[in-house]
Parts: structure tokens; sequence; C-alpha cells
């Protein structure tokens, strides 16, 4: 089976945690991500800069790794990327900000990669959000 998985909630959201343990229990089940897309305050977990507590779980470290570690296409919504402060190196020159952020693993694109990887997956799964 094929998954898209859309994270709408911070990286220190307990949403967030769940989306990752769900990610990894779809791999483990031989299923495979399509697609991963941050959206809304999602996006703060493709950041570099989230420092986490000693004794929390660093879930945004974990996500570059995991993205990183299976060669998933991890994407970022750049318009809510943008608004939030999360950049690209090319974004930051664009605008003027002084550095990137975006952590390794995650790359800025459009709302319609969400549509176009939910037109190839067989289940849409949503985390977070209002």
């Amino acid at each position: 089976m094929k998954f898209v998985i859309a994270l709408y909630a911070p990286a220190h959201s307990p949403a967030s945690r769940r989306a990752l343990r769900f990610a990894e229990a779809v791999l483990a089940g031989g299923h495979e991500i399509v697609r991963l897309f941050l959206y809304q305050d999602g996006v703060h977990s493709a950041s570099g800069n989230i420092v986490a507590a000693q004794d929390e779980f660093d879930v945004a470290g974990q996500w570059s790794q995991f993205v990183q570690t299976h060669s998933l296409d991890g994407v970022v919504c750049i318009a809510a990327g943008l608004r939030r402060g999360v950049l690209n190196e090319q974004e930051a020159r664009r605008h003027g900000k002084p550095a990137a952020n975006l952590a390794p693993g995650w790359e800025l694109s459009g709302l319609g990669q969400l549509h176009e990887a939910a037109q190839q997956a067989d289940r849409l799964v949503c985390f977070g959000g209002q």
C-alpha cells in the first residue's frame, strides 16, 4: 500500500511524534511512503534550528534523520515555510535573510505536491491541524 503523510502540527506536539511513529510503522510493514508533506505549523519540523531540551525527544531531528535514512520525498510547503521562517539557501538570499535553516532531507515546494502525491497513493493520512 502507498501512503502520503501530511503533518500540520508543530515539532514539539504529540501529533508530530505520532506521525513519525506511524511513518516508521508504514515502512516496517512493507508499505511505501510516496511523500511526507509538512504544512501549516508542521513546517517547523523541517527547521534545522530547533533545539530540544536534554530530557525531551528531538522530534524535528528524528524527522530529518528518518527522511534521509529512507531516502524519502520530504516536502515542506514553501508558503507556510516562508511565513514561519523555514528557509533554504535560495529563499534566504532572495528575501535578504541572514541564514537558511532548512534541515537536511527536506525541500521547499508548493502545495500542489500534496495533491499530486495524493493522486499516486492509496491513502492520505494527516496529523495535527486545527
